[in-house]
């Protein structure tokens, strides 16, 4: 996590913006959660640790690590995005369900080739793909 904040404090000194006490205790909140965070459960979680932070610092901050390549917003559909964090390692694709909200990543190699695969046979190289798959999760389809 330190290597992930020093990252973005370069980016944001490096935009001749002020590195600040409360961008980073929101950015550590952030790389400390596992999944997809909106900004306002971020806002709440990190209020309660630091009271002063506003929304408006979180919403900031999810900017600039987005913009750092730090973060990346996904809107699964929705007019509010959720956040999670950028990981050029860990490539992973989402299913979404539609009636409680509820994401699974996952990671499939054969989708993988496959989409590579038929992007070659077009005359494409990939830099970036999103897959989402929307219905209903277990719990949701049986009820």
């Amino acid at each position: 996590m330190a290597n992930k904040i020093a990252d973005l404090n370069r980016y944001i000194a490096k935009k001749g913006l002020k590195v600040t006490r409360q961008r980073e205790a929101v950015a550590e909140v952030f790389f400390a959660e596992k999944g997809h965070i909106s900004a306002e459960e971020l806002y709440m979680k990190v209020a309660k640790s630091h009271p002063g932070i506003g929304l408006t610092t979180v919403y900031r901050t999810l900017k600039l690590l987005t913009e750092a390549g730090l973060a990346k917003e996904r809107r699964f559909g929705e007019p509010q995005g959720v956040y999670e964090k950028e990981d050029e390692d860990r490539h992973h694709d989402h299913l979404i369900c539609t009636r409680c909200g509820k994401i699974v990543e996952f990671k499939e190699p054969s989708i993988e080739e496959m989409q590579e695969d038929v992007a070659r046979r077009y005359g494409f190289v990939v830099t970036d793909h999103k897959m989402e798959l929307y219905g209903l999760c277990r719990t949701c389809s049986t009820a």
